[in-house]
């Protein structure tokens, strides 16, 4: 059954149609954001342990001496446009249009993919000039903070994936509408959270 974004807001209830603020659509959501309220606990978590020790050097290198401010404007900018795209893929789906989803929704999967791609190489980078997680607490929280995050965009390039397949072959549902909508709001929190790393880790640290 096709869903227009009219269907999911004005669903009569004689309808097979689950009205959005009713039933498994408004659960689902409700769980996702319960979720998302641990996943900020978690964040806070390791922001205030990184505030705590990233002068801990241990006679090892500071954030302004292996930082490179350039690389991690790329990422952010390359994160915020993956961020766009899903915004056009939600905007597609809202619509109906299948395919246009699925594109917009590639395209912030190579986005995305490249953002953990140069992530994974600036750990490579690091680990080969001597700068592991062992070296000192500073690097310990460094590499916990933004690891973790490089964790989650991973896993939402999972989901991304799996996104894609279900709409290719189910269309535009109410299920699969209700997906994309929670992902929507995953992958803009994870975009969030980078900002607030960019700025007071990559930003700060530098300068």
């Amino acid at each position: 059954m096709t869903v227009h974004h009219y269907d999911l807001l004005d669903a009569h209830p004689d309808t097979q149609m689950p009205d959005p603020h009713q039933g498994t659509f408004s659960k689902a959501t409700l769980g996702f954001w319960i979720y998302l309220m641990t996943d900020c606990l978690l964040f806070a978590s390791l922001f205030c342990t990184y505030a705590v020790l990233h002068n801990n050097t241990f006679g090892g290198p500071s954030s302004r001496d292996i930082f490179d401010l350039k690389e991690a404007g790329i990422e952010t900018a390359v994160l915020l446009c993956s961020t766009l795209t899903c915004g056009f893929s939600m905007l597609s789906a809202l619509k109906d249009r299948k395919w246009a989803t699925i594109i917009w929704l590639a395209v912030s999967f190579l986005l995305g993919a490249s953002f953990v791609g140069m992530e994974l190489r600036e750990f490579t980078h690091l680990v080969e000039e001597g700068h592991s997680w062992q070296q000192s607490a500073f690097l310990s929280s460094f590499f916990t903070l933004v690891g973790t995050h490089g964790f989650h965009v991973s896993v939402g390039l999972l989901w991304m994936a799996v996104m894609m397949v279900q709409i290719g072959i189910s269309g535009i549902t109410v299920d699969t509408f209700r997906r994309l909508a929670i992902f929507s709001s995953f992958w803009h929190f994870l975009d969030l959270i980078w900002i607030f790393i960019f700025t007071f880790v990559y930003l700060m640290g530098v300068l």
